[in-house]
């Protein structure tokens, strides 16, 4: 029996679309602020996981 209720799973980001970005050099780019939200995004998740295996205990 878990002994503390998990956080909800976390969430990928949502990809942008080609038509996101302006192809104007933008700092950062639509694509730059992805790749940013999706390493966010795994960490969290390897966070999630691990507390997720240790809550079974």
């Amino acid at each position: 029996m878990p002994d503390r209720t998990l956080p909800p799973k976390p969430q990928p980001p949502e990809k942008p679309l080609p038509q996101d970005c302006c192809e104007s050099g933008c700092d950062p780019c639509v694509f730059d602020q992805y790749a940013e939200e999706l390493d966010t995004y795994h960490q969290r998740l390897a966070n999630w996981k691990k507390a997720a295996r240790g809550n079974t205990r």
